[in-house]
């Protein structure tokens, strides 16, 4: 029977300040309000219970009855959770008649919100008490936390996300609030700051936004700086182990909390989870091919993986080419790659893995490359499914590289070495390139593998340095001759043939031009020959013979057209463009600067799209339309500043100051020439040609005697990002001069795959102040293979893809 209406609890009261969380609190008195039961779901530690003490809290005074608050951590068996609410709810045993009947008729004229907190241990006992109180009590409302849904019929599921890691609105997200509340609680005084912020939001998206998790790591602000704590949070098990001593054990370690979670999972489930952990993220096929064994049967695969999904260890993410995806949140996904270790597992897994993505990564060159007839379609999925699975792929080659698994390594990074060019991505495949290259293993890997790396590596760097990659081309294209290769010696002529023509010997170019074609042709190895034709046209050009090149730029389009392979295609109009261009004429060069754009965008082909944008913009300029030229002469130059290819950002200034010196703003034009011209110096490019600075230098002289020559010197020093800034229209601070300061922008760094080491810190460091993999390798006594290694850790861990990137960020560091 009910005790009375005065003898109900209050609820718990809040230990601490409730941070962040504003909209899901007004969506879930919201969903409160018209819906029976809310499930909060989620992985231990992300915030349901004072997520679910909040919501009550808001609702107790919008029913007549108030707000009732259950906790079900410490009940240990399924008979006493009737008991455990009644006691809460006020009321008491019958004799004779079943509590739970007793329980329903007192609730039944009741309006209350009960809330059932951590049902996940308990689950079928509180699923038959909530079927039953929401048949008896219409005006109840339930509110239960759990790791997985209760699955009670008019049940609501709403899984509970981390803490926001980015504001839009400016403010500091939901992550970075609570790290700074809990830590002035710890040690008063402690506040955000210009040079602890990036230290905190970097802590905090270690940390996955999870608040225990953040709470925890701001705990040790007692004895650690905010940067030391950012750089020990790579141990994150061993450096959150001291909580709240009145919480409950698995509210004290962010282990505990996980350990709570996993050991209720069956034996399937828990090697499921562990195995998954190889991952980055996944599909279903991946983890059938790489997880399944007589312990998880490819038929129970499907199951299980749903299981994990339900109870908040795997997070079910978008459909990418009409398969389901899948991740962990990096602190269980390291949980549960502790726990393959523990098992003895972990080499094998990751060979599974390793073989699964050498077929793929394979497979997908054979489809880019045209070595297989297939549509344009699947060659578009090629370049998507890189895109989703890069962070795979980078994973795979550090176990490779940790082994010394060159043969495997190499393989891989050849097959994704065109995903790699078109995505802009040439400094991270030089890494990884050079970091397998430099392994004393190299040398007893198969020659025609060490052969195509080679040509591989020096096509990533053609743009950089054609002179300094022309023995590794040279070298790759013996070996993979002498092997009989007939698709990468035809690459490897190619290859030559631009390096000639770069390097100034378009008789040489020419030659090794037409060997490329004839090898190419009597493979019948499209893609070969349709480059072949369009090198062959640049030479023409080059020459001066722009009649013979449009001719073989036309062929060369026609042949990537019967392959279907509009990359190529694109390619070939990019070269007919500039042709149209050379004779003046400027609407068919639009025509075909236009279509290349709509094939690139398709693949988003990010340098090429640049070096388009460019030629449109140049049209645009040169047709008088000032606006669209701006449009495009700006997105070109925000393209080469992502990809971080140096000539591409000098080539956007020069542009930027042709229109700036058509607007009439000669200041500017003198301004972009010169830093575009300290660029290509500190670079090593081919300097602006004296013609084209004395036209800015010109327009200049008209502000006055001297003028230009100071404007000149003074740009000179601008730093690249502030001369970016002036060029797109929008600066955000004063200028700033080369190497930095604290105002550098910081590259917003991509999913977070663990903290850097001090060693990776330490490179890091170098890196920004200029130094190659030799030159750091010698400073620390380490090889250069052992840098390479370290970079492209850095470059996963920090989501960056270029050298560039890493010293910004290091600058801003300081």
């Amino acid at each position: 029977m009910y005790r009375g209406t005065d003898t109900r609890p209050d609820l718990p009261t809040e230990p601490n300040s409730f941070v962040g969380r504003e909209k899901d609190l007004d969506e879930l008195r919201k969903l409160v309000g018209t819906t029976r039961m809310v499930t909060l779901t989620g992985p231990g530690g992300i915030g349901k219970t004072r997520l679910a003490l909040h919501v009550l809290a808001q609702l107790a005074e919008e029913f007549p009855d108030g707000a009732c608050y259950v906790e079900l951590a410490d009940v240990t068996s399924p008979d006493l959770v009737v008991a455990r609410v009644a006691s809460a709810a006020g009321v008491t045993e019958e004799q004779g008649r079943p509590l739970l009947d007793t329980l329903a008729d007192a609730l039944r004229l009741r309006s209350l919100v009960l809330a059932l907190d951590n049902c996940e241990h308990l689950l079928d006992a509180c699923a038959r008490l909530c079927r039953r109180l929401l048949a008896a009590a219409p005006d109840l409302r339930l509110v239960a936390t759990s790791r997985e849904p209760l699955r009670v019929a008019g049940e609501t599921v709403w899984p509970v996300a981390p803490l926001t890691l980015a504001a839009a609105d400016g403010t500091a997200p939901e992550a970075v609030r609570l790290f700074a509340d809990r830590a002035a609680a710890i040690a008063p005084g402690f506040a955000l700051t210009p040079l602890n912020a990036d230290a905190v939001a970097a802590v905090c998206r270690s940390l996955d936004g999870i608040p225990l998790a953040i709470e925890l790591a701001a705990a040790r602000v007692r004895a650690l700086s905010v940067e030391q704590i950012q750089v020990r949070v790579a141990d994150r098990f061993g450096l959150l182990t001291t909580g709240d001593r009145t919480a409950g054990p698995r509210q004290q370690t962010l282990r505990g909390a996980i350990d709570w979670s996993h050991d209720l999972l069956t034996e399937r489930e828990q090697v499921l989870l562990r195995r998954l952990s190889v991952f980055a993220g996944w599909s279903l096929e991946m983890a059938d091919q790489v997880c399944s064994d007589d312990l998880v049967p490819p038929t129970a695969v499907l199951d299980t993986l749903a299981a994990l999904v339900d109870k908040s260890l795997v997070v079910r993410e978008p459909e990418v080419l009409g398969q389901a995806r899948f991740r962990m949140l990096e602190t269980i996904r390291q949980y549960a790659a502790d726990k393959l270790a523990s098992a003895g597992e972990t080499v094998q897994t990751q060979h599974r893995f390793r073989d699964y993505a050498l077929a793929i990564t394979e497979r997908n060159f054979a489809v880019g490359m045209a070595l297989v007839p297939a549509p344009w379609q699947d060659r578009v999925d090629v370049f998507v499914q890189y895109d989703v699975d890069a962070r795979n792929v980078w994973r795979v080659l550090g176990d490779c590289l940790a082994e010394g698994d060159v043969a495997h390594g190499l393989r891989i990074c050849t097959a994704v070495r065109p995903c790699m060019l078109v995505r802009g991505e040439f400094a991270l495949g030089c890494e990884w390139l050079d970091a397998f290259l430099a392994r004393p293993e190299a040398a007893a890997v198969d020659p025609a593998i060490r052969g195509q790396a080679l040509i591989g590596r020096a096509q990533l760097s053609l743009s950089v340095d054609p002179a300094g990659v022309e023995p590794s081309a040279r070298a790759g294209l013996e070996l993979c001759r002498a092997a009989g290769d007939t698709f990468w010696t035809a690459a490897g002529l190619n290859l030559l043939s631009e390096i000639a023509m770069h390097t100034g010997r378009p008789d040489e170019a020419e030659e090794l031009g037409q060997e490329a074609e004839r090898k190419a042709e009597a493979a019948d190895d499209g893609w070969n020959l349709g480059w072949a034709l369009g090198v062959r046209a640049a030479i023409a050009a080059v020459r001066g013979n722009i009649d013979e090149a449009a001719e073989l730029s036309t062929a060369s389009l026609e042949v990537m057209r019967v392959i279907d392979h509009r990359w190529g295609v694109a390619r070939a109009q990019l070269g007919l463009g500039d042709l149209a261009r050379l004779r003046r004429d400027l609407d068919g060069a639009r025509r075909m600067y236009g279509s290349a754009l709509g094939y690139l965008r398709e693949i988003d082909s990010r340098p090429e799209m640049a070096r388009c944008l460019s030629g449109l913009g140049r049209i645009a300029l040169e047709m008088g339309d000032i606006e669209a030229a701006r449009q495009f002469l700006t997105e070109s130059l925000r393209l080469s500043r992502e990809i971080g290819t140096r000539i591409g950002i000098a080539r956007g200034l020069e542009s930027c100051a042709a229109l700036a010196d058509r607007e009439g703003n000669a200041r500017r034009a003198v301004e972009l020439a010169a830093a575009a011209s300290a660029l290509r110096a500190a670079s090593g490019l081919p300097p602006l040609s004296g013609q084209r600075a004395g036209q800015y230098l010109a327009a200049a002289d008209r502000l006055g005697d001297g003028t230009a020559a100071l404007l000149w010197e003074h740009a000179l020093a601008l730093d690249l990002e502030t001369a970016i800034e002036l060029a797109i229209g929008q600066p955000t601070g004063p200028p700033r001069r080369r190497g930095g300061g604290a105002g550098a922008p910081v590259p917003a760094p991509g999913p977070p795959g663990g903290a850097p080491t001090p060693r990776e810190l330490e490179i890091a460091a170098l890196i920004a102040g200029g130094l190659s993999n030799k030159a750091i390798g010698a400073q620390l006594v380490i090889s250069p293979a052992t840098v390479a290694r370290h970079v492209a850790n850095l470059m996963l861990k920090l989501g960056f893809r270029t050298r560039a990137q890493i010293a910004v960020w290091v600058t801003a560091q300081r």
